[in-house]
C-alpha cells in the first residue's frame, strides 16, 4: 500500500512510470561492496542519486511523452537528501534542478506507520522517515511546486484520487 505499490498500480493502469533510482544505486553498490551508500559515503551516494535522477528525467524528455509520467523519486529528492545531510549544493546542481521542471503539482505520500517497513536498502527509523517526509515536502514547495498529499488508504483509492486530481488540471 506504500509508494512502490502505488507506482505499480499506476503502471498497471497505463501510466508511464519511472522507478526509483536510489534503491538501484544502493543495490548495485552493495553487490560490488561499493562505498556510495547512505550509511557510508553520503556525498558520493548523493552525487550518483542526482546524476541518475537527471538521466531518468532526460530519457523521458527525449521520448517527448505526451501523457502523464510518474517519477517514483526525482531530481529534487536528491537535493533534499543533500540538504538533510549538509552536503553543499552547487550553483550548477541548483540550476539543473530549476531548468528541468516536472509538472507543477507533486504527489507525496505521507509516512504510514501501520505499513512502514525497513529492509536492506531502507534503514531509516520511523522518526527519520517522518523527518524526511517533512523535508521532502518543504523542498518541493521551496522549488515552487504544489504538493498534493495522498490519503492513507488502499492503493485503488489512492490511484483514483490521483486520476481525479490530474483530470482537474
Amino acid at each position: 500500500m506504500g509508494k512502490t505499490t502505488l507506482i505499480n498500480e499506476l503502471k498497471d493502469a497505463g501510466f508511464l512510470v519511472v522507478e526509483e533510482d536510489a534503491r538501484k544505486i544502493i543495490q548495485a553498490q552493495m553487490l560490488k561492496d561499493g562505498d556510495a551508500l547512505p550509511w557510508k559515503n553520503k556525498t558520493l551516494y548523493a552525487k550518483l542519486m542526482f546524476e541518475a535522477s537527471l538521466h531518468s528525467y532526460e530519457i523521458v524528455e527525449q521520448k517527448q511523452h505526451l501523457g502523464t509520467v510518474f517519477f517514483d523519486r526525482g531530481i529534487l529528492d536528491a537535493i533534499c537528501y543533500m540538504n538533510m545531510e549538509n552536503i553543499p549544493i552547487s550553483t550548477t546542481v541548483n540550476e539543473i534542478a530549476l531548468s528541468n521542471p516536472y509538472a507543477s503539482q507533486a504527489f507525496i505520500l505521507p509516512p504510514w506507520k501501520e505499513i512502514y517497513q525497513t529492509d536492506n536498502e531502507r534503514k531509516q527509523t520511523w522518526e527519520e522517515a517522518m523527518f524526511t517526509f517533512e523535508k521532502m515536502k518543504e523542498t518541493y514547495i521551496n522549488y515552487g511546486y504544489q504538493v498534493i498529499e495522498l490519503p492513507k488508504t488502499d492503493v485503488k483509492t489512492r490511484r483514483e484520487f490521483i486520476e481525479k486530481e490530474i483530470n482537474q488540471l
